[in-house]
């Protein structure tokens, strides 16, 4: 894994662009951390990284938005409201899974072992505000 620092939510778009950019079809990426840390920016600059220019806004009551891009849907999974795996039966998450050109997870530990192991895991921490250290894993190799 990679630490970098972003000054900005803007930053952190731009972070997460690129790192989507490389990742492979198919990819699950859990995006970790506290309320405010700035899962939901992350996962606009990876949808914007992967083709998707429209508005990204985190899905806490509808729990799945789907973004259409040239590649394949992109999917971002917000499970803030689940209380345990079992919750999340009726989501059909293998079928997304399988669908996606990618799948962006925020609040991942409420799937517990449910989470693919094949998982990319990005883990953003509230330093000095307004800075965030981001952790990336590198885009071949899901940690």
């Amino acid at each position: 894994m990679a630490t970098t620092t972003s000054n900005s939510p803007e930053q952190t778009r731009q972070i997460a662009s690129r790192f989507a950019a490389s990742l492979p079809q198919g990819s699950i990426v859990a995006v970790e951390g506290e309320l405010g840390a700035g899962k939901t920016h992350f996962i606009q600059g990876a949808a914007r990284g992967l083709g998707f220019h429209g508005a990204v806004t985190s899905p806490t009551f509808t729990i799945v938005h789907e973004y259409p891009t040239g590649q394949g849907p992109v999917f971002h999974i917000d499970l803030y409201r689940i209380a345990s795996p079992r919750d999340t039966a009726a989501l059909g998450l293998e079928e997304i899974f399988a669908a996606g050109r990618a799948t962006f997870i925020e609040w991942p530990e409420r799937l517990g072992a449910e989470l693919p192991p094949t998982a990319f895991r990005v883990r953003i921490a509230i330093a000095p505000d307004p800075q965030r250290q981001i952790e990336l894993p590198d885009s071949s190799d899901p940690t």
